[in-house]
């Protein structure tokens, strides 16, 4: 295993800091205080002289000056051995050389050595070069890789990635269900490739390209096959990349980035969440000069000043149009805006074929039955939904990919991880009456999207689901449409109210009554489906962080605002009523359903339809008409 030089470095320094101080005090001992810390027992200087004038002392070795001594003498005490003591002698005992050479005891003096003060010194300064060096190799190693804190001198530096040949290993060929998009697109790598085709006839390169759509639509797949196709220099950043908390960075990062690309002309630079640096300039409470509005100033500049760019082409992604700045906006700096919309159910085919190469499917899978199941999806999320019954079928340990894993995938992407199945008890029977409500509402309203599936297998939050799925794409929904999905969000409710009264109405409806609220608000003061008429009552403010108004104004009166809340309440009560008289209606048929429910635990939309066919007549589906 490779270990990184920073670990290297941090187990160092804690080893290099302990031989510091054990060198040190290895050696700052000289070879005297060595000898003089031999003898561990101390001896009092009465004593000494009681064993001098008794014979007992037989050797004295003298240090510090003569101020401490070693002494060898006999001790009675233990046998007649001889010990090692060690004696501290007064200053003023000139008599007592005297007296140890009389009776001829073996003296010798050890003078103190300087040696020591020079090792203590070159020992203090070790450290401290040791601290600093591994200091400096730190901040000079963290220098090289971006965004290092030694990059103070750097700041001002763009950190765009830069590749002469973009080897993204994406080409058009990967990119599917965006087909308006993509040729758009294509235009531009023409532009780089064959410039002469469009100047030839006085057409311009376009400056900027803007990638506008929902996440997950393709914006950035769609720049790496651009950089893939073009095979020109290639630049790639994301907007908050540009802003850092000193003031003036963002801007000098900008003018770095236009000019290496300058250098590298023809070229493409790509910035990813733009309106992390383009939002509307002013914004907030007063505005003010700072440093993002400073960074979107050099990057107008830039784009479309003084000095021109020819030769290289910006192309830009964002979610959120809406809060850019509109210089931004304008012909000349991003001359186009290709929007990136959620696919259809023929591009959603295309991205499941495109996804599906590298899986294994059973002969059984119809990928055109999973993009008829997802309306709605992205790229991103049916990427998702084969990764995820990739999983499944790993697990479950079969050999290729089902429509049982499908199924499961879709179901655990929209509505969460799968719970344990509840016990059979009066809470399961009710959640049961309250599926089969949404079902047979929903089934028996003319209008209402088919259902899919009834399951009482507890997923996410919901305890229970039916899942409804359009037969078609549908572009543009109807008053009768929105009124039938109103009544089947009801039908769970309106199936507690009347098989078990009022008094044991459940919560379970409190998810179902917002997106009805919802819907019935919208109907009036959106889409003028009321008695007020072809009005739009909405107010369509912008949020205080763009630069617009501080307090928000109503756009109709108080008598206005209570007829809305009056027809609000009417659409509602209408559509409850409603569904109430389809559950009382079919009182026989629903207690059979809840028994197959809540044995089975999962009844698909086709089972579902056949039964109640026995019942009554299920209402023939709208055909769907192609909007203009």
């Amino acid at each position: 295993m490779k270990l990184s030089w920073r670990v290297v470095l941090l187990w160092t320094l804690p080893l290099l800091v302990v031989g510091f101080f054990l060198w040190q005090g290895a050696f700052s001992s000289s070879p005297a205080d060595m000898g003089r810390n031999a003898a561990n027992t101390r001896m009092t200087y009465g004593r000494f002289l009681d064993y001098l004038d008794a014979g007992r002392v037989t050797a004295v070795d003298l240090y510090d000056g003569g101020k401490t001594a070693i002494i060898e003498a006999v001790d009675p005490e233990i046998g007649n051995r001889v010990q090692r003591w060690r004696v501290d002698l007064p200053g003023n005992s000139p008599d007592l050389i005297s007296r140890l050479r009389s009776a001829q005891i073996r003296l010798d003096s050890h003078p103190p050595r300087n040696d020591g003060a020079l090792i203590g010194a070159l020992g203090n300064l070790l450290f401290p070069l040791l601290l600093i060096g591994g200091l400096f190799f730190l901040f000079r190693r963290s220098s090289v890789g971006p965004g290092g804190p030694g990059q103070a001198m750097s700041f001002g530096k763009s950190k765009a990635r830069f590749m002469m040949e973009a080897k993204t290993g994406v080409m058009f060929d990967d990119v599917a269900g965006i087909d308006e998009a993509k040729e758009e697109l294509q235009e531009v790598v023409t532009f780089l490739k064959k410039p002469e085709r469009f100047t030839a006839i006085g057409a311009r390169i376009p400056k900027g390209v803007l990638l506008v759509g929902p996440p997950g639509t393709g914006k950035t797949l769609l720049a790496k096959a651009i950089a893939g196709e073009a095979g020109v220099p290639f630049f790639s950043i994301s907007g908050s990349e540009f802003v850092e908390m000193f003031v003036g960075v963002g801007a000098s990062r900008v003018r770095d980035l236009f000019k290496k690309a300058k250098e590298n002309a023809p070229c493409i630079i790509f910035i990813d969440e733009i309106d992390a640096v383009g939002r509307q300039r002013g914004a907030g409470i007063g505005g003010g000069n700072d440093e993002r509005e400073q960074t979107l100033n050099q990057l107008l500049t830039e784009m479309d000043g003084f000095e021109g760019n020819t030769g290289i082409i910006i192309i830009a992604a964002t979610n959120r149009v809406d809060v850019l700045d509109s210089a931004l906006l304008r012909p000349g700096r991003f001359d186009r805006q290709v929007m990136v919309d959620p696919p259809d159910i023929k591009g959603r085919l295309e991205i499941l074929e495109v996804h599906a190469r590298n899986k294994k499917l059973a002969e059984d899978i119809s990928l055109e039955a999973i993009a008829r199941r997802t309306p709605g999806f992205t790229g991103a999320d049916l990427a998702n939904l084969l990764n995820e019954a990739a999983i499944l079928t790993a697990r479950r340990r079969k050999e290729a990919i089902t429509m049982s894993e499908v199924d499961d995938a879709v179901d655990r992407v929209i509505a969460g991880m799968e719970g344990t199945p509840l016990v059979d008890s009066k809470s399961k029977r009710l959640i049961a009456y309250h599926e089969v409500g949404h079902a047979i509402v929903g089934t028996l309203v003319k209008d209402h999207d088919p259902v899919q599936k009834v399951t009482l297998i507890p997923r996410g939050q919901a305890q229970g689901l039916t899942w409804f799925t359009p037969s078609e794409e549908q572009m543009l929904i109807s008053r009768a449409q929105l009124l039938a999905r109103i009544s089947g969000a009801l039908g769970g409710r309106a199936a507690e109210d009347v098989i078990f009264g009022e008094a044991e109405v459940t919560t379970g409806a409190g998810n179902d009554l917002q997106q009805v609220s919802n819907m019935a608000r919208q109907m009036v003061t959106r889409f003028g489906m009321s008695d007020l008429g072809p009005l739009s009552l909405e107010s369509s403010q912008g949020e205080v962080f763009l630069g617009r108004d501080w307090l928000s104004r109503s756009e109709y009166s108080e008598e206005i605002a209570s007829r809305i809340d009056g027809q609000v309440k009417a659409i509602v009560e209408h559509c409850y009523e409603n569904a109430r008289r389809i559950i009382q209606e079919n009182r026989a048929l629903i207690d059979r359903l809840v028994d197959l429910l809540v044995e089975k635990e999962t009844i698909d939309g086709d089972e579902f339809r056949q039964i109640v066919s026995e019942y009554t007549v299920v209402p023939e589906k709208p055909q769907f008409v192609p909007q203009l």
